[in-house]
């Protein structure tokens, strides 16, 4: 199958560990992938933001390139930007453009979903020594319907344990812009899940979102805790 990586602007910036993960679990559960390098922003912090002229534009831009790959399918190492091209259409008055969007939304999805519920796969021959619990991410979770596919392909890592957190499904306070605008508020609900992360005795907390990881990450280690911060792609690209 072909496909096209939609890499994501935190992925490029700040996680590229990520994408080259995505990349190799890819490549060996048997896929073609490719990589556009004119790809930019999928539009989220404008459209979140209430910049919808603005959204738009990159929407178009994101619409015209992946149409002209032809790939099988769009994969990106987010439920959150996956979830705003889920939501391009709602950015357009006219039906072309509305269909353009619903069809590009219809091939794209997060890799966890890729995996297990577009190839059937679940076991990506991966390896990883240690206690590992999962973050769900909101955007994954309320705008994807994100849950199961990454517990069952952590579940077949092979020396890894998953410990469930009571509060997986919490927000961790990041929300984009959220953050910014309302730091007290941020970092109270940031605590809270560090708390339950530091009180699970896990080596590693995971998630399909940079922006989440990169959240809970910055907190763990201000604290001084031992505990990483992984993107799924990274324990899934793993054979040590």
């Amino acid at each position: 199958m072909r496909v096209s990586l939609f890499v994501t602007c935190l992925a490029d910036q700040i996680w590229p560990s990520a994408a080259i993960g995505a990349v190799r679990v890819l490549r060996r559960v048997g896929c073609s992938v490719e990589f556009d390098d004119r790809q930019t922003c999928c539009g989220q912090p404008a459209f979140n933001t209430g910049y919808r002229a603005e959204a738009r534009a990159l929407a178009r831009r994101f619409i015209e390139i992946f149409e002209a790959a032809g790939a099988d399918a769009i994969v990106s190492p987010s439920g959150s930007c996956t979830a705003m091209v889920h939501h391009y259409s709602d950015l357009f008055e006219d039906a072309a453009w509305r269909a353009r969007a619903k069809a590009v939304a219809e091939r794209t999805y997060e890799l966890s979903t890729f995996l297990v519920n577009r190839l059937g796969v679940d076991d990506v021959g991966a390896s990883f020594a240690g206690r590992l619990t999962w973050h769900d991410a909101c955007h994954g979770l309320r705008d994807l319907g994100l849950k199961s596919e990454p517990r069952r392909l952590l579940r077949h890592v092979r020396g890894a344990e998953l410990v469930e957190l009571p509060n997986a499904e919490s927000c961790c306070g990041f929300g984009g812009t959220f953050s910014v605008k309302h730091p007290e508020i941020s970092v109270a609900m940031l605590d809270e899940k560090v708390e339950a992360i530091e009180a699970a005795g896990v080596d590693a907390v995971v998630s399909g979102d940079a922006s989440c990881l990169m959240q809970i990450g910055g907190r763990l280690s201000r604290r001084g805790s031992s505990v990483r911060a992984l993107h799924l792609a990274d324990v899934l690209a793993s054979t040590a």
